[in-house]
């Protein structure tokens, strides 16, 4: 049984495995950063899995590098915009010009039309500016002056916050926080890790090293791939019965959307993807069910910053203690059906 699920999905012969692919990328962000593999795994997995990310954290510990070294290993295009209060929303979109040699308006398309963009402080910008970013998150398109313009594709979204720091900033809408499919934090280097950030050759350019690993026609690729992978029907079920569990718990005003629900399920396909897999396991559901639904819960005891953020990670930790799994068998037979 456990062949025909292996085979149940055949991976394309017109590029390395999709896991090797995905390995690479791995292997080249480790290689120059000084964050946790387990957090550039999920990083790239939210990549693969078509989704947008926003890491949270103390200022210094490599955030913005994190999204930096992607869009270089990726080799498409990126920009970066600093996010500040005075910031308005055609700053993002772009802005419709007259000319005069043509006598016709021409739109000139702002930081937003790019592969990868990295949204710094994102926190710090104004509740005006921050909704320019929902359509662009979330249908990969903007529209200005009556006219609608595609994104890139692929389009990934990396956001920073500092939850620390309250003076000057704006806290982000629950309807912007759904549209990520990740939340995760750095945490401190290890005390090795850091020692060599010191004495390393590229101190002051970590990424000086880094060189493109792949092109956007393979990320494409790997996420077709992705979408492939199969979700039985018993692991569609207990996915849904955790976002449920979300919305009943004690110290939870408002629990995570149905976008949740198919953003673990996107996430854990990319994460099955990335083992070499072809299906879903319990496991991946389990391992991605934090960084996918803790951002989304809005608590009874409101607060700003780490330890609401720790509070909300506590609660779905609780949640997937407390809900029980479905049996591998039935959900073995439901994925080779």
């Amino acid at each position: 049984m456990m062949d025909d699920i292996a085979n149940a999905h055949t991976f394309s012969t017109d590029h390395a495995r999709p896991e090797e692919s995905i390995t690479t990328i791995v292997d080249a962000l480790a290689a120059v950063l000084s964050c946790s593999r387990d957090v550039i795994e999920l990083a790239v997995a939210t990549f693969v899995a078509g989704g947008h990310l926003l890491l949270e954290d103390v200022p210094g510990v490599g955030k913005t590098t994190l999204a930096r070294a992607l869009s270089i290993a990726i080799g498409g295009s990126s920009h970066r915009i600093q996010f500040t209060p005075d910031l308005l929303p055609s700053d993002l979109t772009g802005v419709s010009v007259y000319s005069q040699a043509t006598g016709c308006f021409d739109f000139h398309p702002g930081p937003l039309f790019a592969n990868i963009v990295i949204a710094d402080e994102v926190n710090r910008a104004n509740p005006k500016a921050q909704s320019a970013m929902l359509e662009a998150m979330g249908e990969r398109r903007i529209s200005v002056d009556g006219n609608t313009y595609d994104l890139p594709d692929p389009y990934f979204v990396v956001a920073t916050q500092n939850p620390i720091e309250l003076e000057g900033t704006y806290p982000l809408p629950e309807a912007q926080l759904d549209r990520f499919m990740t939340c995760m934090s750095f945490g401190y280097p290890s005390a090795s890790a850091e020692a060599a950030m010191l004495t390393g050759e590229h101190t002051f350019e970590p990424l000086a090293t880094l060189r493109q690993v792949c092109t956007i026609e393979q990320i494409r690729w790997l996420r077709a791939e992705c979408r492939k992978v199969m979700l039985a029907s018993p692991l569609a079920d207990y996915i849904v019965a955790l976002v449920t569990a979300t919305r009943d718990h004690d110290g939870v005003r408002y629990g995570a959307s149905p976008r949740g629900s198919l953003n673990i399920a996107a996430l854990a396909r990319a994460r099955a993807l990335a083992e070499g897999r072809g299906f879903v396991m319990a496991d991946d559901v389990q391992a991605v069910a934090v960084p996918v639904l803790a951002h989304r819960l809005v608590l009874s005891e409101t607060g700003y910053g780490l330890s609401s953020m720790e509070h909300a990670r506590a609660v779905i930790d609780d949640i997937v203690d407390r809900t029980p799994v479905p049996r591998a068998d039935a959900a073995r037979a439901s994925a080779v059906r």
